[in-house]
């Protein structure tokens, strides 16, 4: 959709069920206050749904602007199902960045829905503008308190997790908290919306409930349990992932490696490996320039009675511009680089240019799932 201060804004699929589904059920409630408009209903019902997904990006826009002045890279927007989401790529350094971070979206909110109560007094009432205003007075009131619950994955959750962040000094303590509490509001939501609508205290006519509608908010309130739960487990991954990402360490993750000429037989490159304990080959030129990497899928690929009579030279990945990574490389910094130039083996190297060994993704992988795999302190 564009790219405001430089974030790309997108549309998931699911954003069109959702307009399709708010263009229908919004229409149905404008027939009763303009029965005059007849099929035209249906094109105000949309212009609604536009407007009030405008107003969601407002809310994300807050996010991105506050993730932007604290210096927060965010990697996009995308309106989809049931809202927005800012993605952003780093945790914040402090519970409070994090609180006012998480704040600023329901807040925007707040105030698109104060502003549209008062441009309200502007129009004549039981007017198109009135209703339209109306319906996003109270669809963005809706936002800002949902927004509010205080459980993951929603803002409110995150204020919780900065709150017990500050209270303890641990982050995954707050994100441990926030998860499960966003669990327990999933279940709430679950059992508890359908209830609401069906005794009326939800503001509707109880004797207006029909099978269908009891069906349909069943199915709702299914929906946004399983939303909530998702994100809250989601959540709680992410902050796993992040807590054990200053384990993977390129030093200590590397094969040790030898160089061996480009015309060196297979048979004896793995032979003076094999003596000098190391694990993989480096093709080096002339004058000891890394000039590649022997594959190990390629090594293992060759039979054994025909290795004697194959070049070393046969089996190698040349080194691409991304495939030297400095030795002292961790964590998320060295996910970033294996992540912008993939392949199966890289060159460590020394800040000198020094041959330190070889760095295989399988290697990284098995270190990341063994770190995941134990519990959280």
């Amino acid at each position: 959709m564009g790219r405001p201060f430089g974030v790309p804004v997108y549309v998931a699929p699911s954003w069109f069920l959702v307009a399709a589904l708010i263009t229908w059920v919004f229409g149905d409630q404008i027939e009763r206050v303009l029965p005059e408009l007849g099929a035209a209903r249906y094109l105000v019902s949309l212009f609604f749904a536009i407007a009030f997904y405008a107003s969601v990006l407002v809310h994300e826009l807050a996010h991105t602007l506050a993730a932007l002045r604290f210096k927060l890279p965010v990697r996009r927007i995308q309106l989809q199902f049931f809202g927005g989401v800012s993605e952003i790529d780093k945790e914040t350094e402090t519970p409070g960045r994090e609180f006012v971070l998480a704040f600023v979206g329901p807040l925007l909110s707040l105030v698109l829905a104060g502003i549209f109560y008062l441009t309200m007094y502007a129009v004549e009432p039981g007017t198109v503008p009135g209703v339209l205003l109306g319906g996003l007075m109270i669809s963005n009131l809706i936002v800002a308190i949902f927004n509010l619950l205080p459980g993951l994955p929603l803002d409110g959750g995150r204020m919780l997790r900065a709150v017990v962040w500050k209270i303890t000094g641990n982050a995954m303590s707050g994100t441990v908290a926030a998860a499960w509490v966003g669990r327990a509001l999933a279940l709430a939501v679950l059992i508890g919306l359908p209830l609401l609508t069906q005794s009326g205290l939800a503001g509707n006519n109880t004797e207006d409930i029909s099978g269908f509608t009891t069906v349909t908010d069943a199915l709702l309130a299914a929906i946004l349990a399983a939303i909530i739960w998702t994100g809250a487990g989601n959540s709680l991954r992410m902050a796993r992932l992040r807590e054990h990402l200053p384990e993977l360490r390129a030093r200590t993750l590397t094969r040790r490696a030898i160089p061996v000429e480009s015309a060196t037989p297979l048979s004896e490159a793995l032979r003076r490996a094999n003596e000098a304990g190391a694990r993989a080959l480096v093709v080096v030129d002339g004058h000891g320039t890394p000039t590649g990497i022997v594959r190990e899928t390629a090594i293992a690929g060759i039979p054994q009675h025909r290795r004697p009579w194959v070049a070393v030279s046969a089996l190698t990945q040349d080194l691409a511009g991304g495939m030297k990574v400095p030795a002292d490389l961790t964590g998320q910094p060295l996910l970033d680089h294996l992540r912008a130039s993939p392949a199966t083996e890289y060159l460590v190297v020394e800040e000198s240019g020094e041959i330190y060994g070889v760095l295989s993704t399988a290697d990284v992988e098995k270190a990341f799932v063994k770190a995941m795999a134990r519990p959280t302190a």
